[in-house]
């Protein structure tokens, strides 16, 4: 069980009785606040619906989407555990540096204009530079230029990371590494292949629209525009790429 400070035994026991879960359940909805920096929250809880997410004042879901009862004490919960992350010591206190402290990044980069996390996840944005933790090894990029709005992970099981600059949205793995090893790049999705081929074979293709339309050959074009929007949704092509291949199919139907 994760170790707890006095006040954050005696909060774990209070949740659990008040909202009827586990200690279990409750120590995981602190542990995913907290990695969320207490505004946030993924979280993965049988007891709770399986597999949800909590932003505070705004979006709570749940697997069981349309129980809103529990989507309330979901709400409820994560609030209660944001306000007593902000006002007692729930977990006793790591040497700053460390995996276990709330200061996880290398001391020399000071004090960071922002920093979240999700899943196994953790970012520290500072001058000029951007300090990733992936699975307790942490690494720092340099952001050449970037002004940094925010850094997301992508869903569904991979550890891609993108950052949102005044030049859209950029790849991490894109940034110069200053120390560390780096974050892994996004797996080859089953659908790129098959697109790229597609791409290929497409002269032909427009060839036979501009000739005879056919109801057959829309279809193809539409299923066209939906894998692009797939890749786009991976990070595989840009916006401008996305928006420059739809147009162009979209003006051969």
């Amino acid at each position: 069980m994760q170790q707890l400070t006095q006040e954050g035994q005696n909060l774990v026991h209070d949740l659990s009785s008040r909202y009827n879960l586990s200690q279990d359940a409750v120590i995981h909805m602190i542990i995913a606040v907290s990695n969320g920096g207490g505004t946030m929250a993924q979280f993965n809880s049988p007891e709770l619906g399986g597999g949800g997410q909590w932003m505070q004042g705004g979006m709570t879901m749940v697997g069981d989407m349309f129980n809103y009862g529990l989507k309330n004490t979901v709400n409820n919960l994560c609030a209660e555990i944001s306000n007593a992350l902000s006002r007692m010591q729930i977990f006793p206190l790591a040497p700053a540096g460390t995996r276990a402290s709330n200061q996880w990044w290398p001391m020399d980069l000071g004090v960071p204009f922002s920093s979240g996390g999700q899943n196994n996840t953790r970012y520290a944005v500072f001058p000029h530079r951007l300090a990733v933790e992936l699975n307790g090894a942490v690494t720092v990029y340099d952001t050449l230029d970037h002004n940094i709005g925010g850094v997301s992970q992508q869903q569904g099981g991979d550890t891609s990371l993108t950052f949102s600059s005044q030049y859209g949205t950029i790849s991490v793995t894109t940034l110069p590494i200053i120390s560390g090893q780096g974050t892994p790049p996004p797996p080859k999705t089953n659908f790129a292949e098959p697109l790229q081929n597609n791409f290929a074979t497409l002269a032909p293709v427009q060839q036979t629209l501009q000739t005879t339309p056919t109801h057959e050959s829309s279809v193809a074009i539409i299923g066209l525009i939906a894998k692009l929007a797939e890749l786009h949704q991976a990070g595989v092509i840009s916006q401008s790429e996305f928006d420059s291949k739809k147009i162009d199919l979209l003006n051969r139907l």
